[in-house]
C-alpha cells in the first residue's frame, strides 16, 4: 500500500471514459446483430430478400445487422421464422433482453421513485463475497451514514424530478449496509480526497460522516483506502465511480444511467484499475489523519 502524498488543490474534474465504459454494451448489440447476420447467410438470402419476406422497410435488415438500430423482440422472431431458424428465436431474445439491461438510464430504473431502484440491488448485494468499490465523487453507499445517504438521495430526487420516497429509499440503503457485519465478506473501498471534501447535507452531516469514515477504517474485513490529491498519479487517472462485485459484475454510475459489464475481459480491467488507484492510497493511521485533517475545516 503506498504512502501517497501529501494533500494539494485539488486540480479541475477529469472527464470520465464515458465511450470506453459503454463498450460492453455496444459489443453485446454487436454481438447480436452479427448472430443474426450468420442466420441469413446459412438460409441463403440477401438482405433484400430478407426485408421482403418479413415486410419490412429495405434498409432495416442493414440497420438491424450494423447495430445501429435494435431489433425488437417480435422482429427477431420474424427473422427467425424467415430464415428458417425459429429453434433460436428464444435465446435470440434473450441476448437482447441482456444487451438492454446493460445500459439503463436512470429515467427508466427510477421511474417509480428510488425505493424500488435500491431494492432492486438488494439480490446483487446479498449474493457478493467481495465488494470492491471505487469513489471519486462520492462515497459508496455502503459506508454511508443515514445523515449523508438522505441528502445525496434527496439531491437526486430533486434534481431528476422524481417521486418523493426519499425516506423509503434511505431505509433500504441503511438495512443493505447489514452485508459488512456478516461473516465470509470483505470489502475494499478506494476513495479519492475529492469524494470526502464533496460535501452534502453541510457540516453537521458531513461532521458526522467523517466519524463514521475513520471507525469503519478499524474493522478487521473492510479497508478504507484514500487518495491524496496529487499533482502526479502516473497510470493510475480518476475514474468514474464503479463497483467490482466478487469477479462476476462491474457497475458503473455515470451521468444519463447505469452501466452493467459482466464481459469477463472487462471485469479485470476494472479490477487491474482498482489494484492501481489501491497502491497509491493511504491507509490506517494516515487515512485517519487525512480524514481528521478534512473534519477540523469542515
Amino acid at each position: 500500500m503506498g504512502a501517497g502524498r501529501a494533500p494539494r488543490a485539488i486540480p479541475a474534474p477529469l472527464a470520465c471514459g464515458v465511450n470506453q465504459v459503454l463498450s460492453s454494451a455496444q459489443q453485446a448489440r454487436q454481438t447480436l446483430a452479427d448472430r443474426l447476420r450468420e442466420l441469413r447467410l446459412d438460409a441463403g438470402l440477401t438482405a433484400r430478400e430478407l426485408a421482403v419476406r418479413a415486410g419490412w422497410e429495405r434498409t432495416k435488415v442493414s440497420k438491424i445487422e450494423h447495430a445501429t438500430r435494435p431489433p425488437s423482440a417480435e422482429a427477431i422472431r420474424v427473422w427467425c421464422r424467415v430464415c428458417e431458424a425459429q429453434d433460436q428465436a428464444a435465446d435470440l431474445v434473450a441476448s437482447l433482453r441482456a444487451a438492454e439491461g446493460m445500459w439503463v438510464e436512470w429515467r427508466r430504473m427510477e421511474r417509480t421513485g428510488l425505493k424500488r431502484a435500491q431494492e432492486a440491488q438488494l439480490p446483487l448485494y446479498e449474493r457478493t463475497r467481495q465488494f470492491r468499490a471505487y469513489g471519486c465523487w462520492v462515497l459508496p453507499g455502503l459506508i454511508q451514514t443515514e445523515a449523508y445517504t438522505r441528502a445525496v438521495l434527496r439531491a437526486v430526487q430533486q434534481r431528476r424530478g422524481l417521486p418523493d420516497d426519499v425516506e423509503e429509499a434511505v431505509t433500504v440503503r441503511m438495512a443493505r449496509q447489514r452485508v459488512l457485519r456478516r461473516g465470509g465478506r470483505t470489502a475494499a473501498f478506494v476513495l479519492e480526497e475529492s469524494a470526502l471534501r464533496n460535501g452534502f447535507g453541510g457540516p453537521d452531516v458531513m461532521t458526522g460522516q467523517y466519524a463514521r469514515l475513520a471507525e469503519i477504517t478499524t474493522w478487521p474485513a473492510v479497508s478504507v483506502g484514500i487518495i491524496p490529491t496529487s499533482l502526479d498519479r502516473g497510470e493510475a487517472r480518476p475514474a468514474e465511480d464503479f463497483w467490482i462485485f466478487d469477479n462476476e459484475q462491474v457497475a458503473v454510475e455515470l451521468i444519463s444511467g447505469h452501466l452493467t459489464i459482466t464481459q469477463p475481459r472487462e471485469v479485470a480491467m476494472y479490477a487491474q484499475m482498482f489494484a492501481r488507484l489501491a497502491e497509491i492510497a493511504v491507509y490506517g493511521v494516515r487515512a485517519r489523519e487525512l480524514i481528521g485533517a478534512l473534519a477540523l475545516v469542515t
